[in-house]
């Protein structure tokens, strides 16, 4: 049986959110934190952004050391859809608490998505 995982969204970032509700984007990655590193092949990721919530299932997880290791196999689109250019991937990133720290100590997971 397939394990459940939360990922929440803040509001601010509602748009990353619909653009994975509706397939636009097929890329989720975090930091490959303790809460996490243990998803597989399989399992069932629950998007929640405020009250709105979905579930996708994943397709394939792997993970990088660092952003420039990510961005050797998957393009800023697949990513982040609406960015263009490894710099802004980066600045996105490290906008969230502690990101620069996360990706450096765990490394970054991605989930890709049905």
């Amino acid at each position: 049986m397939p394990n459940k995982y939360i990922l929440r969204f803040r509001q601010i970032d509602k748009r990353v959110f619909k653009d994975i509700k509706t397939g636009k984007k097929t890329v989720e990655t975090r930091a490959a934190t303790i809460k996490f590193k243990n998803i597989i092949l399989g399992d069932i990721i629950v998007f929640v952004c405020g009250k709105e919530k979905f579930k996708k299932k994943v397709k394939r997880v792997q993970t990088f050391k660092s952003i420039f290791a990510l961005l050797d196999e998957y393009k800023v689109k697949d990513i982040m859809p609406h960015l263009s250019s490894r710099e802004e991937l980066e600045k996105s990133y490290y906008k969230y608490p502690n990101y620069k720290e996360k990706i450096k100590k765990f490394g970054l997971i991605v989930l890709e998505l049905e």
